[in-house]
Parts: structure tokens; sequence; C-alpha cells
């Protein structure tokens, strides 16, 4: 254990640039995605009180903000962990490589839903399609049949898209752009919804670039509010405001059931069996990052892993599902937990 210390010591402060005042950090830093923070959270809790190290930091960044942390640089200043609720980019993974962050272990933890959900538990949930939801939420759309001109959305109800839909005022609290649930929530229903008009659809084949700039862009007339990366705070808000929409993840669903109703998509409802048969259209992998050259200085990063990577916490009786995680199969999990104990390095871009 001294030799151990003293290694770690040493590694701390080569890591920061000979600062002879740095300290190796008592606790593991975790940063990212609102959607895995719970689940984060929840681990870190449990590690805290069932080892002997420091219960680790959480904080919910973001996705996309975390990933920026955690590429930046190796070092005490710098975090250990990005959850996110998509997977590394491409230009992330090169900015990890360029600031030295090179031994990087990702861990897809399981599945989750993203719901279009609402505090109007009175009645019969929201009907709708990812090709409503696109011509209701789009910045610009069609003037006509053929897509060859574009317009500012006219739609201010509902109902306006599709007299099927209610005649309230569309307004949707959301994620902000930094987010991963606000990218998923862009490839799975703004762009995918945007194919159910066959001149789209036909767009697509022939000018992807330009398809994919007009199919995701979301409108900034008022209709979609940012409503930052606390999914709790939206969750608040809804109840505050109840003919109004929000867009966040299934756990927040899961555990607000009594309060909070989620919209039918495509045919299907945001439950359990159905994200985790991918039936329910709208869902997506979780993920977490490793630093692995911290390893070795932050105490208890490893064990933390294995923690998360338990059955006691993320199997299919865990305390994770208990808080909305739809689970990895047993074959996935086990050779998941294998491949993250081992802190297995990504040896190619993921993407």
């Amino acid at each position: 254990m001294i030799i151990r210390s003293l290694v770690a010591s040493a590694l701390a402060l080569f890591l920061t640039d000979g600062n002879a005042t740095a300290q190796v950090r008592d606790r593991i830093q975790i940063v990212g995605s609102s959607t895995v923070f719970p689940f984060s959270t929840a681990v870190a809790e449990s590690f805290g009180a069932k080892t002997q190290y420091a219960t680790p930091v959480v904080e919910s960044t973001g996705s996309g903000g975390g990933l920026r942390l955690f590429c930046a640089g190796v070092g005490n200043e710098h975090p250990d962990i990005a959850n996110a609720s998509r997977r590394m980019h491409r230009s992330e993974f090169e900015t990890c490589q360029n600031n030295g962050v090179r031994e990087i272990t990702e861990v897809k933890i399981g599945f989750d839903g993203i719901v279009i959900g609402s505090a109007d538990t009175s009645g019969e949930p929201l009907v709708i399609s990812r090709t409503q939801l696109w011509l209701s939420l789009a910045a610009e759309v069609p003037a006509d049949d053929t897509c060859s001109r574009f317009i500012a959305n006219p739609a201010v109800r509902w109902s306006d898209v599709d007299p099927s839909l209610p005649g309230r005022r569309i307004e949707v609290f959301g994620p902000p752009p930094t987010s991963g649930t606000r990218d998923a929530f862009v490839e799975l229903v703004m762009q995918d919804g945007a194919r159910g008009l066959a001149c789209m659809n036909a767009l697509a084949e022939a000018d992807l670039d330009q398809f994919e700039s007009i199919a995701g862009r979301i409108r900034e007339d008022g209709m979609w509010i940012d409503a930052g990366e606390n999914d709790n705070a939206i969750v608040q808000t809804l109840t505050n405001t109840p003919t109004a929409f929000g867009v966040f993840g299934f756990s927040f669903l899961d555990q607000n059931a009594d309060r909070l109703v989620g919209a039918v998509v495509d045919g299907a409802a945001p439950e359990f069996d159905a994200i985790a048969d991918g039936s329910y259209p709208v869902s997506r992998s979780l993920f977490f990052y490793v630093k692995n050259q911290h390893a070795d200085f932050v105490p208890g990063l490893a064990a933390y892993v294995a923690e998360f990577t338990s059955e006691d916490a993320w199997g299919e009786f865990g305390y994770l599902t208990d808080r909305g995680l739809v689970p990895l199969t047993d074959e996935a999990r086990a050779a998941m937990a294998q491949h993250a104990r081992s802190l297995t390095a990504m040896t190619e871009v993921p993407n």
C-alpha cells in the first residue's frame, strides 16, 4: 500500500505538469449525461457505503458538455468518467487523443427510451407518429409535396398538423443542444420522422447533408423551449404546466408514474419491455467512458467500474432497474462486465 501510494503521488505530480502542491484526489469525479446521472449517482452512493473509498462526485453537465470536460486532458483537474446518453462522436474521440487522453474504456450500461410526456393524466395519452412530431417541431417544413421549397413552420396548435391531435397550443420543454437526449431525439424522432414524407425520403437519398440540416433543425419560435440539462426540472415544469409536453428519459417517467404519462409513438407506449425489445421506436443505448490513465492515481476507479457492472447494480433485478434502467441481456452484460473491469481501451474511433 505504501509503494502504491508513492506511485500514485508521483503520477499525480507528473500529470499536473510538475505542480508540487498537487495532491492525489480522494474521490472519483464524474460528469456528463443527465439521463445517466441518476444511475451513476445510485452507484456512487452504494459504492461509498460499501467500500473504504469516498463517495464519487457526480455532476449533470449533459453528454456533450461532459465529454468536452473528459477529453480536455489527463490529470487531477480533469474528470475520470464521462456519462453519455449517446455514443462518443468521432470528433470527440479525436479531441481526446489529441489532448493525451489515449486510453479510454467504453462501457454500455443498458437502454433507455426517450419519452414525450405530460402531466395531464386525466384522459388517454397522446397518440402520435414521429412524422407528426417532426411536422410539429421542425423549424422549416415543405411548402408542398415536392419538397422543392421550405417555409417557416406555420403550425401553432397540434391539430394544425393533424385534426386527430389535440387542439391546444404546441409547447414542448426539451433538452438543449449539449444534451445526448437532444442528439438522440433529433436522430430518432426528427430525422426518422421526416423520412415519413415521400419527398423528404427522396431528399435524403439525393442529398443526405441537406436532408439532415433541414430535418434535424428544431423550431426556435417558442414552441420548443430549451429547459436545461436537468430532467427533474422538466418534470417539475410539466406538473405546473399540464397542457405542455416534455422530452426526457424513461427513468424519469418510471419514477414519476403517478403524475406523468408518456405519449404512444408510432403505436408503441414507452414501457420497460417495449424499450428492451426495441418495439418502442425512440430507444437508445446508454454509456459511460473511463479515463484509464487515471486508474493508478484516483483511488477506487477500477472498483467503481466493478460496482456499476455488478449484477447487484445493473442486473435484471439490480437496484438500477428499480430506477428505470433497461438492462442488457444476460450474455451482453457478462461480456461487457469483463470488458469494463479489464479496462479494455478503445483501439479505433467508435463511429
